[in-house]
């Protein structure tokens, strides 16, 4: 029996996903603003925070990609109405996951000053960027502990409670970054940059004890940890690691694009900074509907429900490439004013205006490929999406890069450079998809 999928069944799933995901690159986005306007060597702070948002961003990628293992798996079995099968799995994922969380802070806290380095930090940024680190750094395993629970939520099909921890974390670390960074006379010192990391700190702890709050008072789910482990634990940890090689190989994206622009010069980072966060909003923004497909794909293919597979795609390609569209005018009406709620620093604005109209261009390619990430991570085909990022990485970006960069584009070869990565990331997997389930929705 076919399920009718409506704009506003979808919208009650996308637009608190969509809340809640915009909050991530808006706690980036509030330390780049604040940090960026600090009386105290406002643009290398400005560095250090966006190449720390890069390999902290890698790490969070890597290992939070259990959001999506968990997702696929509990939402398949909502789909079949089999979820007692699962109820155990999200505390044995959320004790692996913060596990590792904990190693990592261990392995990489003493060498963070060799971390740094090879993102081509120096001198000043070098300094702010191992000081910014060694306070943010702890507050990563309650960012895998909030991502593992909100993985769960979205399994049952609610994305209204992580909308609500998330907002309440993006005020708390906005009311913070002012608070410690620029201080309150008299009472509370200016911190500046260690400010901005004590903020994200405190809120992603917040967010932690909410989670545990909302899942144990609003869901069946325990968090108590039991044995043995349920048998769809090989099949998560299947799905992690194919999403862990996958994360790599976006992460290697990252890296090159942070690292070459850091070679560029302070501006030019500086300015690759406010870029890249605006990029990353908007893809969170989009990323809403990705949410949306995400956990409706993987009760539909729980359900054997091809046909509404299939008009669930459709939808969601409508509604993200018009909502991409909407961003990127939105953006072009304040492209000169965008800036200057980050940085005054008009060399840096110079770079930034040069790039921005790529990012704004990219909007409607990213609704495309963030959307069918979702839907394949819904349906469990980690390894496709593993394959062809380690294509779009290391066949198209890297070259695309390297050959642009020969050319002296600087920040415009980072930024075409994404474009073809996303180009490539989004189109095949819509072609795949199409041939795989449009013969099965005629059959059902």
């Amino acid at each position: 029996m076919s399920t009718k999928i409506s704009l506003k069944h979808i919208n009650k799933l996308a637009i608190p996903a969509l809340i809640s995901g915009v909050s991530e690159p808006i706690l980036s986005i509030t330390d780049t603003a604040i940090v960026g306007n600090m009386s105290l060597n406002a643009t290398e702070s400005l560095a250090a925070v966006g190449i720390v948002g890069a390999f902290i961003s890698m790490l969070i990628w890597v290992l939070g990609q259990t959001r999506s293992a968990i997702s696929s798996i509990m939402s398949q079995y909502v789909g079949a109405n089999n979820l007692d099968k699962v109820k155990n799995l999200p505390a044995q994922a959320i004790f692996i996951i913060t596990s590792l969380s904990i190693l990592i802070i261990l392995v990489t806290y003493p060498f963070a000053e060799q971390i740094f380095r090879l993102y081509n930090a120096s001198n000043v940024i070098l300094d702010y960027s191992v000081i910014y680190y060694k306070i943010r750094v702890f507050g990563f395993p309650f960012t895998l502990f909030t991502i593992a629970v909100f993985g769960t939520f979205r399994g049952l099909q609610n994305t209204y409670y992580p909308m609500i921890i998330a907002i309440v974390g993006a005020i708390t670390n906005i009311l913070l970054d002012f608070i410690l960074v620029y201080g309150i006379e008299g009472y509370i010192p200016a911190m500046h940059i260690q400010g901005a990391a004590y903020a994200s700190v405190v809120a992603q702890f917040i967010m932690a004890l909410l989670s545990i709050y909302y899942l144990l008072k609003k869901t069946p789910i325990s968090l108590r940890l039991s044995f043995p482990f349920n048998k769809e634990i090989n099949r998560f940890i299947i799905m992690i690691l194919n999403l862990f090689v996958r994360t790599l190989a976006l992460n290697v994206t990252l890296y090159f694009a942070t690292s070459f622009a850091t070679g560029y010069g302070k501006n030019y980072i500086a300015a690759y900074t406010i870029a890249i966060n605006l990029w990353f909003l908007g893809a969170f923004i989009i990323d809403g509907y990705a949410s949306a497909g995400n956990i409706l794909s993987g009760k539909l293919f729980g359900a054997k429900d091809y046909k509404s597979l299939i008009s669930l795609s459709n939808k969601l390609i409508r509604y993200g490439v018009l909502l991409g569209i909407t961003m990127a005018i939105i953006g072009s009406l304040f492209y000169y004013s965008i800036g200057t709620i980050f940085t005054k620093d008009q060399d840096v604005l110079n770079q930034f205006e040069n790039v921005f109209w790529i990012v704004l261009a990219m909007q409607p390619l990213c609704a495309i490929a963030f959307i069918f990430d979702g839907m394949f991570k819904g349906l469990g085909r980690m390894k496709d999406l593993r394959n062809l990022l380690l294509i779009s990485t290391f066949v198209i970006f890297v070259p695309i890069l390297f050959w642009l960069d020969s050319l002296d584009l600087k920040l415009n070869a980072i930024f075409i450079a994404l474009t073809f990565w996303i180009i490539f990331r989004g189109f095949p997997l819509v072609i795949k998809f199409r041939k795989e389930f449009l013969p099965l929705s005629q059959n059902h």
